[in-house]
């Protein structure tokens, strides 16, 4: 078609469209007569209905009730079925009378009532303000009806209920048919050409029965497809012949209502789309359902025409049957040859009245008069309900002369009949199960020979009381009046919520529209003449696979294992990052990640390491491991599958700010990517999707055909770029990392250098490391309050959550705002302590807030997460309880917002925000807050200060250091190391262990180990004046010294357990020889259990304290300086020559147990030893322990492993690599193999762990020394904890 041509067939369609609304827009009621008119009740004659037309003034000016209250009503009888498109309203005409608010409803047959429905919900219309003028609304969904009937719900407060109508439309045209459950249509359909890939069956039903075949269409090959009716919801079957049957899908709920819905089938490409009213559910059409086109369509029945089963048939009417665009049912009614009638069909909506009653609140209630005709004869009273609710009263009467009470109610989804009667005992009988799951379910009670409970027909209990059972006076259905009414009456259940029917007394069918009419009985909170259940599950809003549960008025989401929380399962209960998790104070372990949060990605478990000051995010595959290589006449081929999903992997290494992957490749007469003829001979395929096919190696730049060494210019043979590609008989290898994010994951390896004799290679391919959450820290500033960010709109309909960081030293201002026409959303930080979610759907503003106990304009990072679904809005502020409000039952439910999505400010440029915002997300999608600030004036990219929130995560004398979008955590003056300063670095002693540091510059290193750079960075400055000393140990030794200090000038400092394992300071200060002993009151600290130590002298002022006991303040004589010191020891001391000899006898005993967090003023001896091994200024002797034997960690997270990451470049070197994984057929011997020499390995290990350490601290025995004079007594106790636990991991040093 031509451009021209086609520009003209829009508009064509267009102008139709808009014709067609015009010509469905004309007045309906104006022209009726009054006999067309109906009301509940009117205050006069000329107050009549029939006066209730637009804009005039006959009788008193329109219509007004005798009473007004929420039970009148207006009906106007549209002559026959209509398309009503919209409606308009005035009050009386000179008076101060008319409706404020209303609610339509609609009927085919003036009943079974139907009340307007958007959005699934039951919604009001507001009415007017005055007696003239018009307010007009034009219905969302059209209505087909050709009753209407106008339920005021309020009026005007000086006046009472008035009103004039007018409903605006167009004649409504259908062919249907109804079928009895007996009958059925069977059309014989022509073939016909293959059509487009969209082919549809449309039809529009309604049914009497709640199950029932409504359509079959067989076709070539045998294959069909079904729609059922099943317990009131629609299925979507195909089916190939008699055996194979899959059910696609399901969608609907209480279609079994009497009223009309909308049902379209349609093939879209490989999908079925299933639409039932307004919802919409795809399947993906199997394989096996190769042809659309069909032969035979069965409508009413089962195709199965020989052996009909009316229980399995339809019962209801079909209209406007369409199948490509032909109306199958104006086939029928023209008896057309290829239609065929099986059964009593009639070309019309025959249905039976059915007249219901709804009980709609904790008032309702239903009052008829007993039968006192059957008090010889016994009882038989029945009914029909249907309801959500596990509980509530059905019925309840008194017996004759109010000797003894019935209930019959609800009790845990089952009948319960109770009879109390003075003097004997109670009657109970139980039926059904189940009964509340929205389905109509019968019970009757009879009492002639014997008391029986029936309910549908089969559940039967029973009794046989020996007195009568029949009402003694009235029957209350539902509920009882309010107290002081007067009426006998007593519920011992909850009110009953939901619609009942067919409610029979003595076999005699109650008039319900009489009772309506208050002509006979009464009631209150009642809807009759229609059942105003509503299926709060279908469509289910429960979120991300989260299960619904409902009562009459609300629904509720089980969020159990979904990994998503609030009302309705949307928000994500994990963290978005490792990142994100860090700043929480986590450390390293295996954690659940949201990459999109409330979006459709679903949680994935991955390991964080946050050992650095980078938090890595690690992603495993199938095949981590040194993999050898078989030999083989093809290209060698590797794939890898990965720990996450495709979403999740690509969502991590997206939001990541760099990730890298190991490639190596080890070799010996096999090449790697150089053929002699140029060509690669191995490559890799990585990237999103399928990949891409990559011809570089680890360390090597994209599209450069080279390894890492090729890159650096130092291959094995110059002429090639690449060790491997020199093809030497030596082992060589190739290895680095991948680190184009663009590229990865490696998904694919081939290699094709594999089948010449004498080559073997073995290949490895690291696990994905990513760090960096380019979300998390992505921020702007906003400096003016009228500076502002903008966004294209936020489309949150039915689910909308934001979450973001800010900090502001203002008091107030607006964070994020969105209009629509008369709906919004806003967050905003309204005081100094307020923060305050509101919104409109609708329904009118509402609004939820949380105050703060502190200030918020503290200039600190402060998170605020709110979210608005259709069940409630809460509003969650840092880790205050989160705040909630409950959405209304009925009304709009969808957010629908037009303008652009202000950030930092609105659109009047009035109430903005002046500080930091960082983090946004709306429904998982972070807003790139930083690029949109680097084009907008008054806004600057990025914000920094972040230790004045996070600097508490710096523990145990850490110090925050703040970074462009980050902080990080200085170790250098804590004896405590990782990220947070939060790992204990703990060391377990054996009685020959020593542990020296030198303060001297050029100290000449005494071991046999090589020389590092003469000094360390992190000794302390000295005060000759003060020190501070800090440590834990454990340890069942005593006496033992723990620490000792020297100086030139023969002064020392010792730390020590005395005889009596009390904690002990030995000062000698200045030139004194004599020595000082400050001993604390603290006993039994030799007992194995961990004990921490602080000490501080300034000048001869000394205070001690020992684990949480009182500090104790102690006094020097003798001096105070304690200069030129010249090393500190832990362990055992060699060079005791300054010590006095009782101390040296201790000292060259050593000591043995666990020492941890050892700090001297800002030293940590521990760390210098173990993390800087090979500084000259450390001496180590004897065989030191590393171990978790230091005080529990506070953090009850995962335990941290350190994951390594590989060099950048491989090595060109000589050996033959360690294959850790061997994935050959090979493999089962190798694993017994290697299982045999560990097994061997360990014996061997064990037998001299044991004897090395048979001299240690925990010997069965116990030595006992004693000397003359002050000489000191040793004893050593047995203690299990003196070493490190079985379950505490040792790395040798």
């Amino acid at each position: 078609m031509k451009p021209r041509a086609a520009r003209l067939v829009l508009m064509l369609v267009s102008w139709c469209a808009d014709m067609n609304a015009e010509t469905c827009h004309r007045p309906l009621v104006s022209s009726l007569s009054p006999s067309s008119f109906r009301s509940s009740s009117q205050l006069s004659s000329s107050h009549g209905p029939g006066f209730a037309k637009l804009n005039r003034r006959e009788g008193a000016g329109g219509w007004s009730p005798l009473n007004s209250d929420k039970y009148q009503w207006l009906e106007v009888d549209l002559g026959g079925r209509t398309q009503i498109t919209s409606v308009a309203t005035q009050g009386r005409y000179g008076s101060s009378d008319w409706q404020t608010s209303y609610q339509l409803m609609f009927s085919d047959t003036g009943h079974n009532w139907r009340q307007y429905r958007w959005e699934g919900r039951i919604g009001a219309f507001s009415g007017n303000s005055n007696a003239d003028s018009v307010v007009q609304h034009n219905l969302q969904q059209p209505a087909v009806a050709r009753f209407v009937r106008v339920v005021p719900l309020h009026w005007n407060p000086n006046g009472r209920i008035g009103l004039r109508l007018e409903a605006y439309g167009c004649p409504y045209n259908s062919a249907s048919v109804s079928f009895d459950g007996d009958s059925s249509l069977v059309f014989k359909l022509s073939r016909r050409p293959r059509q487009t890939s969209t082919n549809a069956i449309r039809l529009t039903f309604k049914a009497v029965r709640n199950s029932g075949f409504l359509l079959h269409a067989d076709g070539q090959k045998e294959l069909g497809l079904t729609l059922e009716l099943q317990d009131g919801r629609l299925l979507l079957l195909l089916r190939k012949g008699n055996s194979s049957r899959q059910s696609l899908v399901s969608l609907g709920s209480l279609l079994d209502d009497q009223h009309w819905h909308r049902v379209a089938v349609e093939q879209r490409g490989s999908h079925l789309n299933l639409t039932v009213d307004d919802n919409t559910k795809w399947a993906e059409i199997p394989a096996w359902f190769t042809h659309w086109d069909y032969e035979q369509m069965t409508v009413g029945a089962d195709r199965n025409l020989g052996s009909q089963n009316s229980n399995r048939n339809f019962h209801g009417c079909v209209e406007n049957l369409l199948y490509d665009g032909q109306n199958l049912i104006d086939l029928a009614k023209r008896r057309d040859q290829s239609v065929t009638a099986m059964g009593n069909v009639t070309f019309s909506c025959s249905e039976p009245v059915l007249v219901a009653v709804t009980f709609t609140g904790p008032w309702s209630f239903l009052r008829l008069p007993g039968d006192a005709g059957l008090h010889s004869a016994g009882i038989s009273l029945g009914l029909q309900f249907r309801t959500w609710d596990t509980e509530g009263l059905l019925l309840t009467f008194d017996l004759p002369k109010r000797d003894g009470t019935v209930w019959l109610h609800l009790r845990d989804a089952k009948v319960l009949l109770q009879i109390h009667k003075a003097g004997r005992p109670p009657v109970e009988l139980k039926a059904g199960s189940c009964l509340n799951d929205g389905q109509w379910h019968s019970v009757d009670l009879k009492s002639r020979q014997h008391l029986t409970v029936t309910v549908d027909g089969t559940e039967v209990a029973s009794a046989s009381p020996t007195y009568p059972i029949a009402p003694g006076g009235q029957l209350f259905y539902g509920g009882c009046p309010a107290d002081g009414t007067g009426h006998p009456c007593r519920n011992p259940s909850s009110t009953f919520h939901g619609c009942m029917r067919l409610l029979s007394v003595g076999d005699e069918l109650v008039d319900l529209i009489e009772v309506q009419q208050r002509l006979m009985g009464d009631y209150s909170d009642l809807q009759i003449d229609m059942c105003g259940i509503v299926d709060r599950c279908s469509p289910s809003y429960c979120e991300h696979g989260g299960s619904c549960t409902q009562s009459w008025s609300t629904f509720d989401c089980n969020c159990s294992g979904t990994g998503y929380g609030g009302a309705t399962c949307h928000s994500s209960i994990y963290e978005r990052s490792c990142e994100a998790y860090k700043h929480r104070g986590n450390t390293s372990g295996y954690y659940y990640i949201d990459a999109d949060g409330s979006g459709p990605i679903k949680p994935q478990l991955l390991f964080c390491n946050m050992t650095e000051d980078k938090t890595w995010t690690v992603v495993q595959h199938n095949n981590t491991e040194l993999t050898k290589i078989q030999p083989s006449r093809e290209r060698s081929q590797h794939h890898f599958e990965y720990a996450v999903d495709e979403e999740q992997l690509m969502a991590t290494i997206g939001q990541s700010e760099y990730c890298e992957q190991e490639l190596a490749y080890h070799c010996r007469k096999s090449r790697l990517l150089s053929s002699p003829e140029g060509g690669p001979l191995s490559w890799w395929v990585g990237g999103p999707g399928a990949g891409q096919r990559h011809t570089h190696w680890g360390g090597a730049l994209p599209g450069s055909q080279r390894c890492a060494c090729g890159l650096q210019e130092n291959c094995l043979d110059p002429k090639r770029h690449c060790n491997c590609d020199a093809d030497r008989t030596a082992w060589s290898s190739d290895s680095g990392l991948l680190t184009h994010k663009e590229s990865l994951p490696v998904r694919s390896l081939v290699l094709g250098d594999v089948k010449r004799p004498g080559s073997e290679s073995s290949f490895q391919v690291g696990p994905l490391h990513c760090y960096g959450d380019k979300s998390f820290w992505n921020a702007a500033f906003f400096a003016k309050e009228t500076s502002y960010l903008h966004f294209p709109t936020f489309h949150g309909e039915l689910s909308a959550d934001v979450s973001l960081l800010f900090k502001t030293t203002s008091s107030s201002g607006v964070l994020l705002e969105n209009l629509g026409i008369r709906d919004f959303i806003r967050l905003e930080l309204s005081s100094s302590t307020q923060v305050v979610f509101s919104f409109d759907v609708g329904n009118g503003p509402l609004e939820v807030s949380v105050r703060a106990g502190v200030p918020l304009n503290d200039n600190r990072w402060h998170r605020v997460r709110a979210e608005r679904n259709v069940r409630e809005a809460s509003l969650r502020l840092d880790q205050l309880p989160a705040a909630t409000q409950e959405a209304p039952a009925d009304g709009h439910i969808r957010l629908q917002l037009y303008s652009r999505l202000f950030v930092g400010g609105t659109a009047s440029r009035q109430k903005g925000f002046r500080g930091c915002i960082r983090s946004l997300q709306l429904n998982g999608v972070t807003l790139d807050l930083e690029e949109r600030a680097k084009v907008t004036p008054g806004v600057q990219a990025g914000c920094p200060g972040h230790c004045g929130t996070y600097g508490g995560l710096c523990q145990n004398q850490g110090r925050c250091v703040e970074g462009a979008r980050s902080f990080s955590c200085d170790c250098n003056s804590s004896a405590f190391t990782g990220a947070f300063c939060d790992q204990d670095v703990s060391v377990a002693f054996e009685p020959e262990t020593s542990l020296s540091c030198s303060f001297e510059e050029n100290l000449v290193n005494e071991s046999n180990r090589s020389i590092s750079p003469p000094s360390l960075p992190f000794l302390p400055t000295l005060n000759p004046r003060a020190e501070n000393i800090s440590l834990s140990f454990r340890s069942g030794q005593s006496p033992a010294l723990f620490l000792y200090v020297s100086s030139r000038r023969r002064q020392y400092l010792a730390l020590l357990l005395n005889k009596q394992e009390q904690l002990e300071v030995r000062y000698r200060l200045e030139s004194s020889n004599e020595e000082e002993i400050v001993r604390s009151k603290a006993r039994s600290l030799a007992d194995g259990r961990p004990h921490s130590v602080s000490v501080s002298r300034l000048a001869d002022s000394v205070t001690v304290q020992v684990d949480q006991h009182s500090k104790e303040h102690f006094n020097l004589t003798s001096g105070v300086e304690f200069s030129d010191i010249r090393s500190l020891t832990l362990g055992r001391v060699h060079n005791s020559q300054d010590l006095d000899p009782a101390l040296a006898r201790l000292g060259s005993l050593g000591f043995a147990g666990c020492l941890s967090a050892v700090l001297f003023n800002s030293f940590s001896p521990l760390k210098a030893a173990l993390l800087r091994p090979r500084a000259s200024s450390v001496l180590v002797r004897g065989p030191p322990l590393r171990s978790g034997c230091g005080p529990p960690a506070a953090d009850p997270h995962a335990a941290e492993n350190t994951h390594r990451r590989p060099d950048q470049s491989g090595s060109a070197g000589g050996g033959q690599p360690l294959v850790n994984a061997l994935r050959s057929d090979s493999a089962l011997i190798a694993g017994l193999t290697a299982v045999g020499i560990f097994a061997v390995a360990s014996a061997l290990a064990t037998l001299i762990r044991f004897l090395h350490r048979r001299s240690g601290t925990c010997q069965n025995q116990e030595l006992t020394k004693t000397e003359d004079g002050d000489r000191l007594q040793f004893a050593s106790r047995t203690v299990s904890q003196c070493g490190p636990t079985e379950s505490q991991k040792e790395y040798f040093i």
